[in-house]
């Protein structure tokens, strides 16, 4: 029922009252649910914060407890001599009968293993990761080489040998275990600089799946006595424990080298490191899954010791390209080359006497750079010819100018 005063209805100003009092309502209330979600998104932060900072003074807690405990002294397991003893030699030089802590491996104490003694009781309470030179990690090769045998020219009688000795021990084990031959330990590569000694040691990494390990031989001489030494120890102790893993050693000469009775202490410091390196090749512990690949250009000063069987069982001799040699290289490295049409490789192949791949790969790179400084949009025979003058006949200059002034350099 609708209230009228000169035609004005009271009905209608009520119903809007109350649609704007409902409204009013409706926005407190929603007010006041914002402020509860928030109060509880509040409340779920600072828990958060409330569990974060807990935890951290549980962290800072232990650190303390840490420092508080009094240094370890570090000893050598001699031997165990139940489940509950074991001999230890600590690092002053006595030996102990000590316990040692429930909680330690079994298969990590054994004899020889360093381990962390308690000041007071002697009591074994750790056992110590093993010593390893850093420098020695660096020397693994994480990237499989990007280099396969058909990168190679014109050896294909040496990757066969090489495939022979370092590959199918790696890949096909069984093979030899069938017919009850013993695979060889390791492989001499010897020829002059450039012929691609390196390159056939990455194409073997490439094409099995064990680790590769590359060191050169120089980075084995150390500057004090002992460390040269020690750094071949843990070289070998990582093959081993990367097995099935090879160990490329560039330029051998630099460590092995002819022993001679009259020498400076720094020669005689060489020799030590040679001979623990003729130890870890052949000595009384077996090295596992482990191929040895040496590489280098003087094999007439290596020591006799050396390159007897039983430690490089074979000697493989990288030649000079010949003809046909030089010929496929060069077709290898101008394989993405835009070539004009007169280019001739028998031409090349001839014009490059006496070089090696290695300046035969710089002749085409030369050539390409050639072409690029005289904008070309291909390379031309003159572009090669000019490399060959650029690349052999400086080498050619300089060795004819070394040879008149009287020096000369190995």
């Amino acid at each position: 029922m609708k209230a009228s005063n000169n035609g004005v209805s009271y009905g209608d100003d009520y119903s809007r009252y109350l649609q704007d009092k409902m409204r009013q309502l409706e926005e407190a209330n929603n007010l006041l649910k914002e402020r509860q979600e928030k109060i509880e998104r509040e409340g779920r932060y600072y828990e958060g914060m409330r569990i974060r900072y807990e935890r951290e003074i549980k962290k800072l807690r232990l650190e303390i407890e840490k420092l508080r405990v009094p240094p370890l002294i570090i000893g050598t397991i001699v031997e165990v001599i139940d489940d509950k003893q074991m001999l230890v030699k600590s690092s002053t030089g006595p030996r102990f009968v000590v316990n040692y802590a429930k909680f330690i491996d079994s298969k990590e104490a054994v004899p020889g293993a360093q381990v962390g003694m308690n000041q007071q009781s002697l009591a074994v309470v750790s056992v110590l990761p093993t010593q390893k030179d850093p420098s020695v990690y660096g020397m693994e090769v994480i990237e499989s080489p990007g280099v396969n045998y058909e990168m190679i020219g014109g050896l294909d009688e040496q990757i066969e040998e090489i495939r022979e000795v370092v590959e199918l021990p790696l890949t096909a084990p069984e093979r030899f275990e069938r017919v009850g031959v013993e695979p060889p330990k390791g492989v001499l590569l010897t020829g002059l600089p450039g012929t691609g000694k390196t390159l056939l040691a990455k194409a073997v990494a490439n094409r099995t799946s064990a680790t590769f390990i590359r060191v050169v031989g120089s980075e084995l001489v150390q500057k004090y006595i002992g460390e040269g030494a020690r750094i071949v120890r843990d070289l070998f102790a990582l093959a081993k424990e990367k097995a099935p893993s090879l160990l490329f050693i560039d330029e051998l000469d630099a460590v092995a080298a002819r022993r001679v009775e009259d020498g400076t202490s720094g020669e005689r410091e060489v020799q030590r490191t040679m001979m623990q390196l003729l130890a870890e090749i052949d000595g009384f512990n077996p090295r596992g899954d482990v191929k040895i690949i040496g590489a280098t250009n003087r094999p007439d000063i290596l020591d006799p010791a050396l390159l007897r069987p039983g430690r490089f069982d074979r000697i493989i001799d990288i030649p000079m390209p010949d003809m046909e040699a030089r010929k496929e290289i060069f077709k290898i490295h101008t394989a993405k080359m835009k070539l004009r049409k007169g280019v001739n490789l028998d031409n090349l192949a001839s014009l490059t006497e006496n070089a090696s791949g290695a300046d035969i790969k710089a002749i085409s790179t030369e050539a390409g750079m050639l072409a690029v400084k005289e904008n070309k949009k291909t390379i031309e025979m003159k572009d090669f010819q000019k490399a060959i003058e650029k690349v052999i006949g400086d080498r050619q200059r300089s060795y004819l100018n070394a040879k008149e002034t009287g020096v000369m350099f190995a």
